[in-house]
């Protein structure tokens, strides 16, 4: 019998087959976005791109693609080979091992993946190689085309101490500070008395918040220059500082410009990202409320003027601190996509790859300012696999072990570039998605993105959602009273999930009393048969015991039809729903009031977690004679955490500071974990003397490792 060899390309095709219902979602996905684009097939751009990146912006790239009838070329490093962007692309090169440096950020790797699949353009995505000017000029050395701004605009924008200088030079506003490269810790602290506390210490070449410190001092400025180098060199590949003034209590607006190569330029209006955790965005919405239409406009032309200094073409975005007085300095120029452009995509309808793609071929705007309108409001939560209890988010790893999107719902719209199954590891930044909501009006835009985010499923992996809801039914938020500082200011003690209303609380012990009760009637069945359990036949009424955070109530819950009746602490509340208890989602109406609730787990000690209002609770529920016994049992005690240090997130041992037998002040570092390229330094709770280390540098660490232990 002859063998057959199957071929890349026909692996592919079959994984396609396999994933059919994911390229449905997002065929699903794309129609929710406010395109009003029209692709113009007749319009001769590419042939085949490939893109330099990897996850969601990928996927993104290659959606356009499509639309406009490109082949595209994913690359991955050996670990991401069955990635999503992997199966969803025509072809795929491997381009090395894990590590970024190894791979995506492996320049000769990548070039000849584009001379391997004979790629005529590149589109670099966000991160990575999207603002390296050495990448675009070997690009253009073998006559191939990168799909951004050409070398002098993202050299002169890239360093941050050349933007600035051209920035002043194009009258463009400006944050006081030192223009020039620091040298060293002592001189950062020179620079910093000088300039007036509390300064930022920034990285030259950097962005997306990575190699970012704020001091109010000089020790924290030493501080700040050693972990901001290391990140700089880590991420960028370039460990040169700049330090300038730190507007206190600012807002983050950024402006979207799009420019061609024929000295056209338009700003398409602001997006709002003053939600953020360790400089970097959470939650970011288009337009802003806090912007007239006069400062909107000279933000607009400041940018314009910016992009035209420095013959800009591609899209790029311009970011600037704004005061309480709307006073504006420019912050950064991105020469690149940025992450949180679709919500400028669906205010203006413009679809900025295909724009994008359009110039890199040298086509001339198809619009005019006055074109570019603001139609309705959008709202972008960056779902991430982190731990919202840690720092307002430390990475978690894992595997997604169930997950859906909420694109049923109207005025959705997912970027993602994760499926069920897909890892979530180490290596990369920990985003799995980026959840957009769109309305006519911001409130109409927020009840929609409550929505999504109580129907969102996300299984296996820690996950932002409890922090994103919070946010964006916070009053504060609502009536649009935000700043950079926003997160510890409302949360000064750290995120501690939502805090339930007596309202609030009896809906979801109510909700709890009603999924047992009917959890047990589903199992007097198999297979439509009724069998032997341990609820009586034809039983209409039950009492049980609830008990949330320690506190217990006796319920008894009625049965008619699909609504319980559950009374509770004297009052009656109303459970009604289909009661599926196989689906993730689980809508209820509670008084009247429609909730969605998820049912992550239940287990034979009575404990039911509902993620209810977005937060999870551990809620247990027992019949009346097992609360009784229930009494009985030990209760574990917990562990003594003030004399050793766990590793709170997964990643690796950049440096021990300590040694056995070293004597340790409380606040003191013991030693620094890197998680997703941000270093994190761990420290001492108590004063004492080190018994035992259990890592040193270079290691790999996994949450909850014993890192150091203290006498």
């Amino acid at each position: 019998m002859a063998a057959y060899r199957v071929t890349p390309a026909l692996h592919r095709a079959l994984h396609a087959f396999k994933h059919d219902s994911y390229r449905s979602r997002l065929c699903v996905t794309a129609s929710h976005a406010q395109y009003s684009t029209v692709y113009d097939s007749n319009e001769k751009t590419f042939d085949k791109i490939l893109i330099a990146n990897r996850g969601e912006i990928a996927c993104r790239v290659m959606r356009t693609c499509k639309k406009m009838g490109i082949k595209t070329v994913a690359v991955h490093s050996d670990v991401d080979s069955s990635a999503v962007h992997v199966k969803m692309a025509d072809e795929a090169v491997c381009v090395g091992p894990a590590p970024t440096s190894k791979s995506y950020l492996n320049m000769d790797a990548i070039m000849e993946a584009v001379r391997q699949a004979g790629a005529q353009a590149v589109h670099p995505g966000y991160g990575f190689l999207s603002e390296n000017k050495e990448f675009a000029k070997r690009l253009a050395a073998e006559g191939v085309t990168f799909i951004g701004p050409d070398t002098h605009a993202i050299q002169a924008m890239g360093d941050k101490i050349e933007s600035k200088l051209i920035a002043k030079q194009a009258k463009v506003n400006t944050i006081p500070g030192f223009d020039g490269v620091v040298k060293d810790a002592d001189e950062a602290v020179r620079i910093a008395g000088e300039i007036g506390y509390p300064v930022m210490i920034k990285a030259s070449a950097g962005g997306g918040g990575k190699g970012m410190r704020i001091a109010w001092n000089d020790d924290e400025t030493r501080d700040g220059f050693r972990f901001s180098s290391q990140e700089a060199a880590s991420s960028f590949g370039d460990d040169r500082l700049l330090i300038e003034k730190f507007i206190d209590d600012p807002r983050h607006i950024e402006i979207q410009v799009l420019a061609d190569k024929h000295g056209n330029a338009l700003w398409l209006n602001e997006r709002e990202c003053s939600i953020q955790r360790r400089n970097q965005k959470v939650v970011e919405e288009a337009p802003s409320m806090f912007l007239d239409p006069e400062t909107r406009r000279a933000m607009g032309e400041q940018a314009v003027a910016l992009a035209k200094a420095v013959q800009y073409s591609s899209a790029g975005t311009v970011e600037f601190l704004v005061d309480s007085q709307k006073n504006f300095y420019f912050l950064e120029m991105n020469t690149r996509l940025q992450v949180e452009h679709p919500i400028t995509e669906c205010i203006t309808g413009l679809d900025l790859v295909h724009q994008m793609i359009r110039v890199a071929k040298g086509y001339t705007l198809q619009h005019t300012q006055a074109d570019v309108p603001i139609n309705g409001w959008a709202i972008e939560s960056r779902v991430y696999a982190e731990d919202p209890y840690k720092s307002f988010g430390l990475p978690s790893i894992g595997r997604l072990s169930q997950y859906q999107e909420p694109t049923n719902l109207t005025g959705v719209r997912v970027d993602s570039g994760i499926q069920e199954g897909s890892d979530i590891s180490i290596y990369y930044d920990p985003m799995i998605s980026k959840l957009v909501s769109y309305g006519s009006t911001r409130t109409e835009a927020l009840q929609r993105m409550e929505a999504a985010l109580d129907s969102y499923v996300i299984r296996g992996v820690t996950h932002n959602i409890p922090l994103l809801r919070e946010i964006i039914v916070n009053q504060r938020f609502i009536s649009g009273d935000i700043s950079t500082k926003f997160l510890p200011e409302v949360y000064p003690e750290g995120f501690k999930g939502h805090q339930l209303s007596d309202s609030e609380r009896e809906e979801l012990l109510a909700t709890a009393a009603s999924l047992f009760v009917a959890t047990q009637l589903r199992s007097q069945r198999f297979l439509g048969n009724l069998r032997v359990s341990g609820v009586q036949q034809g039983q209409r009424k039950w009492v049980l015991s609830v008990e949330l955070e320690k506190g217990a109530h006796s319920v008894s819950v009625s049965r008619a039809g699909s609504t319980y009746t559950v009374d509770l602490d004297g009052k009656s509340v109303d459970v009604s729903s289909e009661w599926n208890l196989a689906s993730a989602l689980l809508p209820v109406t509670v008084n009247g009031t429609q909730r969605t609730v998820q049912c992550l787990s239940r287990n034979a000690g009575g404990e039911i977690d509902l993620q209810y209002l977005g937060t999870v609770y551990t809620v247990r529920v027992l019949s009346k004679l097992a609360a009784t016994l229930s009494k009985h049992m030990p209760e574990k005690v917990p562990e003594d955490t003030s004399s050793i240090l766990r590793s709170p997130m997964p990643g690796s041992v950049v440096a021990v500071s300590v040694k056995p037998g070293d004597t340790v002040s409380a606040g003191q570092e013991i030693c620094v974990i890197e998680a997703m390229k941000m270093q994190n330094s761990m420290t001492a709770a108590k004063t004492a003397k080190v018994k035992s280390v259990h890592c040193k540098p270079g290691e790999t660490v996994g949450e909850g490792d014993l890192l150091v232990e203290l006498e």
